[in-house]
C-alpha cells in the first residue's frame, strides 16, 4: 500500500483501540475521496504532560493542495507555502505550489480540555485509492511539546500521524472539479433542485459584476423537511472568502451585518437567502461575475454535511435565477460590521 505524508485517523482505528486511541491526535475524517475536496479536522484531545497547548502545527503532504485553514477565535493563524510535487489543474487553472504548513498559535488549550482546528483542502485526483495519507501534527507547550509525527504505519508506535485512507472518486470526479460530496446523500433533480437529506436548495442565482469589483452577493431558497439544521459556512473559488449576512432595518437605515453563528434553518420551515434579507457575499472576488455563467458555492451545514449548489448569474439588478430589478443594491447599504 503506497504511503504519503498526511495526518489522519480512521474511525475505525479509534474504534479497535478504544480509549487508548484518544490520547492521540487524530483526524475526524477516517476516508478521503481522490479528486475531491473536503474538511480535514484534526482533533486535539490533551496538552503536553499536563501542561496547555500553545501552539498547532499541521503539515501537508504531497496529494494535497489549494489548502485554506479556518481561523480559530484567540488564536493567530500563518500558513507556509512550497512548491507541489505534481501540478494540479483547479478549475481551468494550474496550480504549481500552494500551502504546505499551517499553524495556530498565541492559543490556550488547557491539558483537560479538547479542541479541533480544521483545513479545507482538495484530495490529488492521482492519488491511489488505498493510499493512506499521513499528516503530521506537532503540539507546543511552554515547556514541551507532544510530538504526533510518525508515518511509517507501525502498530503499537507511541506517536502515530493522524491519517484517513483514499476512496475512489465517483464517476466523473478526478478532474480537479469534485467538490467533496457524499453522492448517497446529495442530489441534483431533473428541475435543478439539489437535496441533501432533508434539505431541499433551489433558485440559486447571483448577479454579474464589473471586472474590478471586489464583492458579490447569492442567493437562493432552502427548504427544511427535517429536524433543524444550520447554514454554518460557505466558500468558492470565486472568493477569497464567502460570508453568511443579514440585511435589516437600523431605524431609517438598511444596514448589513455578518451572521459569525450562521443561519439557523428551523425544523419544517423555508428561509430564502435573497436581495434585501439574508444572502452570501462573495469577498475578495477573483474575477468578475459574467452574466450567463454559472458559480458554484459549496454550502456547509450542521447536519446535512457539505452541498454544492450553482448559481446562474444573472443580470446586475437580478432579482431571482431570471433577470429582474430591485429596490436595493449593496451600494447604498451600512456594514455596520456587528455580530
Amino acid at each position: 500500500m503506497k504511503l504519503l505524508s498526511l495526518t489522519f485517523v480512521p474511525a475505525l482505528a479509534l474504534a479497535l483501540s478504544g480509549a487508548a486511541a484518544l490520547a492521540h491526535s487524530t483526524l475526524a475524517q477516517s476516508e478521503v475521496t481522490a479528486g475531491a475536496t473536503t474538511k480535514l479536522t484534526v482533533r486535539v484531545p490533551h496538552g503536553c504532560d499536563g501542561e496547555a497547548t500553545h501552539t498547532v502545527e499541521l503539515t501537508l503532504p504531497d496529494g494535497v493542495y489549494n489548502a485554506k485553514p479556518m481561523p480559530k477565535a484567540g488564536w493567530e493563524l500563518s500558513t507556509e507555502t512550497g512548491a507541489y510535487a505534481t501540478p494540479y489543474m483547479n478549475h481551468g487553472a494550474e496550480m504549481t505550489e500552494g500551502v504546505r504548513k499551517v499553524t495556530w498559535s498565541g492559543g490556550n488549550l488547557e491539558d483537560g480540555w479538547y479542541d479541533e482546528f480544521t483545513v479545507r483542502a482538495a484530495i490529488g485526483p492521482d492519488v491511489t485509492p488505498g493510499t493512506i495519507l499521513y499528516l503530521p501534527v506537532m503540539q507546543y507547550c511552554a515547556n514541551g511539546t507532544s510530538d504526533w509525527t510518525d508515518i511509517t504505519g507501525a502498530d503499537g508506535v507511541p506517536n502515530p500521524a493522524p491519517n484517513a485512507r483514499v476512496v475512489a472518486g465517483a464517476t466523473g470526479q478526478g478532474h480537479g472539479h469534485a467538490h467533496g460530496q457524499d453522492h448517497d446523500a446529495v442530489a441534483m433533480t431533473n428541475d435543478g433542485s439539489v437535496v441533501a437529506g432533508d434539505l431541499t436548495l433551489t433558485g440559486g442565482f447571483s448577479r454579474a459584476t464589473l471586472p474590478n469589483a471586489p464583492v458579490g452577493g447569492g442567493f437562493l431558497t432552502i427548504e427544511n423537511a427535517g429536524a433543524a439544521d444550520r447554514l454554518v459556512s460557505a466558500s468558492s473559488d470565486a472568493a477569497e472568502r464567502v460570508e453568511i449576512h443579514e440585511m435589516a432595518m437600523d431605524g431609517d437605515v438598511m444596514r448589513m451585518r455578518k451572521l459569525s453563528d450562521g443561519l439557523p434553518l428551523p425544523a419544517g420551515e423555508t428561509v430564502d437567502l435573497k436581495p434585501g434579507g439574508y444572502h452570501l457575499m462573495f469577498m475578495g472576488l477573483t474575477g468578475a461575475l459574467v452574466e450567463g455563467e454559472t458559480l458554484e458555492v459549496t454550502l456547509e451545514f450542521e447536519n446535512a454535511g457539505e452541498v454544492v449548489v450553482p448559481l446562474l448569474i444573472g443580470a446586475p439588478n437580478a432579482k431571482g435565477p431570471g433577470n429582474g430589478t430591485m429596490q436595493h443594491d449593496h451600494g447604498h447599504m451600512a456594514d455596520t460590521g456587528k455580530e
